[in-house]
């Protein structure tokens, strides 16, 4: 009797979990600007991840992923499992970071689905509805959707559209409102029932197993971090702890190193650690460890010179650094702990993976790039496929197979043996060198073709599927030699804004009728008050004067710990300056100042647009 009740129990607990499974929870994080070496896992000694290394070590690592050049083009291709190029990306900013409106998403796929889905951190795919995360199958959103952002501490944020202050570090207050989205999503579909031996918690440390059942709607949360992108800047314990540190490994061209860079970058590196150990702990802590799904990986090579296994290539580089990534994958019911896989891998094919392992009844509209890698997951000795996997940015083509790469050049190297490329083997294997050459000659007529010569998109405000718009400076073009504060427009404002005839414009469609009240984003010192400013789109016009007074210092370069590229930003006064009647269509939406008393108008940074009526 005793035996009859251990195994209907043992049968109990096997079909329970294996219901549980069916619709696992999912935990994504994304890294930026993250380097393969910059991880102590991929043999680093210079920093310490162990809670990033452990779950490859509970998990599954991959030897040879490859992701994009850039930031964009590898969001956009985890988001769809299609080749960015496919998708309209072809640019990091300005609108060339749009992902076209046709493309569905894996959050479109995993609501469908019945699951809830959140997105915390860089979006970089789009800003205005519906190319907002919102717009593109995530409830929940907090962070920016620019490619990078100009202060990591307090910044100025948005939530669900509506612009917010962010809270400390920004990957902190990210992780943060991931936590509680995840908690909630627990708390609130679940009664707790624990069916196996409780973990340890600690950091790092090897997992027992864990699981809660009844979890009535599973989630899928991404983490999208946005460090170590520039500006460099950490929070003092992480800082303190490099800044003298003595560092053994270097890049294979040491003399190019910028050592404030680097040291910074590592110790953003060990941040981005700690707060992945947060996200762990808290699966453990709500007992869902077993039935979710962890996977990290970055979005190019390293933002800098520094140690990445002596591969050739940083960030913006196809050769062998500048695209491949780590890619850590956990998930009990299906991983054995500490496997490997060799097969080479695409960032396109986690989204068709994904809707395999969760049994997501996906209506794929449009033909993916990326094919599914479950039968390594289940047996990660599979013998290995000789796929070629096409690398690209800006005009760049690289083509990799299982053992060779072909290079931008088409010269081909053997990535068995020549990690670097450092030794041209074409003429030794003329009939693999061909096969490469005419796979990017392919591609650059099949793929690359599908590139508008020139984007006619224009920027989508009014939607009605959101209450809020926002028209940054970033988007607009501005004459009569207004400037803008950086070449590097993501984060920008416009500034020397002193003669009546300069205009601010920007090349939008309104998606529908309506009443939007205007909030403007601005600093004007005092002495400079008392503008009269028309913001105009087709026939509407509302006329404003900038009266109220609010400078503002640059903010950032007191936290940086590396001289800056960008611009530094401010804290920028926002203001209701009335109401504006919208008519549907492509207009010119356009501000321009017919009374400047002062010196300038102002320095601008942003228009956010709130439904009315």
């Amino acid at each position: 009797m005793k035996k009859l009740t251990l195994a209907v129990v043992a049968a109990l607990f096997i079909c329970t979990f294996t219901v549980a499974a069916k619709h696992p929870n999912i935990v994504v994080f994304l890294s930026d600007d993250q380097g393969w070496g910059d991880l102590s896992g991929s043999g680093n000694t210079n920093l310490s991840t162990p809670n990033i290394d452990s779950i490859a070590r509970d998990g599954v690592k991959f030897e040879s992923f490859y992701v994009c050049a850039v930031c964009s083009p590898t969001r956009a291709e985890f988001l769809t499992g299609r080749h960015h190029a496919r998708g309209g990306v072809y640019s990091t900013s300005a609108g060339g970071e749009r992902l076209d409106l046709d493309e569905t998403t894996i959050a479109d796929y995993f609501k469908a689905a019945g699951y809830r889905t959140a997105a915390y951190g860089k979006w970089h795919n789009g800003m205005q509805f519906p190319y907002h995360p919102n717009g593109r199958g995530f409830d929940e959103f907090y962070g920016f959707c620019s490619g990078h952002w100009g202060n990591y501490f307090d910044p100025m944020l948005e939530h669900n559209g509506n612009i917010v202050k962010g809270r400390g570090f920004c990957i902190d207050d990210f992780t943060n409102h991931g936590l509680e989205f995840i908690e909630k999503s627990v708390r609130s579909t679940t009664s707790t029932t624990s069916t196996t031996s409780a973990s340890s918690g600690q950091a790092g440390a090897p997992r027992q197993a864990r699981g809660r059942q009844g979890q009535a709607k599973p989630f899928l949360c991404y983490f999208a971090y946005n460090t170590p992108h520039s500006p460099m800047q950490v929070p003092d314990k992480y800082w303190d702890k490099f800044k003298e540190k003595k560092l053994n490994l270097h890049n294979r061209d040491p003399k190019r190193e910028k050592d404030q860079h680097l040291r910074c970058a590592l110790a953003m590196c060990e941040n981005i650690d700690w707060n992945v150990g947060r996200v762990l702990k808290k699966l453990d802590d709500l007992e869902i460890a077993d039935n979710t799904i962890v996977i990290y990986f970055s979005d190019n090579g390293p933002n800098g010179y520094r140690w990445n296994g002596d591969m050739r290539g940083r960030k913006g580089s196809t050769d062998e650094g500048g695209v491949r990534s780590p890619l850590e994958i956990r998930y009990p019911a299906l991983i054995k702990p500490g496997s490997q896989i060799r097969q080479i891998t695409s960032v396109t094919d986690l989204l068709p993976t994904l809707i395999e392992i969760c049994a997501v009844d996906a209506k794929i509209k449009l033909p993916l790039d990326g094919i599914s890698f479950v039968p390594w997951l289940k047996n990660p000795d599979a013998a290995c496929t000789d796929r070629l996997i096409v690398n690209n940015w800006r005009r760049q083509v690289s083509v990799r197979s299982q053992r060779y790469r072909l290079d931008n050049k088409k010269k081909l190297y053997d990535m068995q043996n020549d990690f670097g490329q450092r030794i041209d083997i074409s003429k030794k294997f003329p009939d693999v060198h061909k096969r490469l050459v005419a796979a990017a000659n392919k591609f650059r007529t099949d793929v690359y073709s599908e590139l508008p010569k020139r984007d006619m998109r224009p920027f989508v405000i009014a939607h009605p599927g959101h209450i809020y718009t926002q028209i940054p400076a970033r988007d607009a073009k501005g004459s009569g030699g207004i400037k803008r504060s950086s070449i590097h427009p993501n984060c920008s404002y416009f500034t020397n804004w002193t003669k009546p005839e300069q205009t601010i414009c920007w090349n939008v469609e309104v998606a529908a009728n309506g009443v939007y009240e205007v909030e403007l984003f601005y600093t004007c010192p005092e002495k400079d008050l008392g503008s009269t400013v028309e913001l105009e789109c087709g026939e509407s016009k509302l006329k404003f004067k900038v009266t109220e007074e609010h400078d503002s210092p640059f903010i950032g370069a007191k936290q940086d710990r590396f001289k800056r590229i960008e611009s530094y930003v401010k804290d920028w006064k926002r203001v209701t300056v009335g109401a504006l009647k919208l008519r549907e269509g492509k207009q010119i939406l356009k501000l321009q100042a017919s009374d400047i008393p002062g010196y300038q108008v102002m320095d601008f940074r942003l228009i956010l647009l709130k439904k009315m009526k």
